[in-house]
């Protein structure tokens, strides 16, 4: 029996091959490392469902920025943990908040070696857990919370923020924050729109980290796991008001709807690989039940081939320090 002339096993020979032939790259610059700090930390303090990944004390946060800095990342996502929470999240506009805070002591350190963005969303500041202001009847109140999302926007573009993330999946959030920051003068304020952000059974260490009050659940505004088109129309609206980059969130278990949003988005996009992603990783890893390593690249590497621009990691760091900058 002849063997066909076309053998694609060619191209795959050797590691100088594959490396010349690879259809997609990953790279230190498209990384960016999410942060958690805790108001009144002495010292970070881990968190036990996302091992390897802490609580931050300011002087922490401040040293942690300028390794991932060194270390090539593209950007780093801000979250704050209060000690003290309100029914409207008040901690999220006070300047003195915690988020704000580290955003100004952040600034300070690296300047613009590195993207600095910030979580525009009130999850972490209430005493509800929910993503907004609550009505009479306890449901959240879009356009009350557009109003905090507003004051909140250019409080944190005050502190430094280059790129605010509206992630509460409020109706009209994008435009509302866009003319905030136009009026108060922070034209050059960029912002990332979690155009696609599902009520994900992932987000569980996430919660931990963030000592998150929710009780119930987030379905009457985050998206339902089994829409696709849905998030299409989320972009369209997004991309409408203004947004300079949009995000699908989680990633790993949404790779069509990554695909989908890249190939009709004009804007770069953004792919988050949520806390319970990496959670499950490093568990089969701690196990012996995957090779580690392996696993986080080829993660990574698949978030990129189904079209992210950038990818959201609590992997950032490390994985920078493996790979090539140019």
């Amino acid at each position: 029996m002849a063997f066909p002339h076309h053998r694609p096993r060619r191209l795959r020979t050797t590691p100088a091959l594959r490396r010349l032939v690879a259809e997609t790259d990953l790279r230190p610059r498209h990384l960016v490392l999410p942060m958690f700090v805790k108001e009144g930390a002495s010292e970070p303090t881990p968190i036990s469902s996302m091992p390897g990944v802490v609580q931050h004390s300011r002087e922490s946060l401040r040293k942690a920025a300028a390794e991932a800095v060194a270390a090539g990342v593209g950007g780093l996502m801000l979250f704050g943990v209060p000690q003290q929470r309100d029914a409207t999240g008040s901690g999220g506009v006070d300047p003195d908040g915690v988020l704000n805070v580290a955003l100004r002591d952040v600034r300070s350190e690296v300047g613009d070696s590195t993207v600095l963005m910030a979580d525009t969303c009130l999850d972490e500041f209430t005493d509800h857990g929910h993503c907004g202001v609550l009505d009479e009847r306890g449901a959240v109140d879009n356009d009350a919370t557009l109003a905090v999302y507003a004051d909140m926007a250019v409080a944190q573009a005050e502190a430094g923020a280059h790129l605010l993330g509206p992630s509460g999946m409020m109706d009209g959030q994008v435009g509302v924050i866009r003319d905030a920051l136009d009026a108060a003068g922070y034209h050059d304020t960029g912002i990332l729109a979690y155009t696609a952000k599902y009520s994900s059974a992932f987000f569980g260490p996430f919660r931990q980290a963030i000592e998150s009050q929710l009780k119930g659940d987030r379905k009457t505004y985050q998206q339902d796991p089994a829409n696709i088109r849905e998030a299409l129309r989320e972009l369209a609206l997004d991309l409408e008001e203004g947004a300079d980059l949009v995000m699908v969130k989680p990633a790993m278990s949404y790779l069509d709807v990554l695909r989908a949003v890249a190939e009709v988005s004009d804007v770069p996009v953004a792919a988050y690989q949520i806390s319970g992603e990496y959670a499950m990783v490093e568990a089969a890893a701690a196990n012996g039940w995957i090779d580690r390593d392996r696993a986080i690249m080829e993660t990574l590497m698949s978030i990129r081939r189904a079209g992210a621009d950038i990818v959201l990691t609590y992997w950032a760091t490390e994985v920078s320090t493996w790979l090539d900058r140019e």
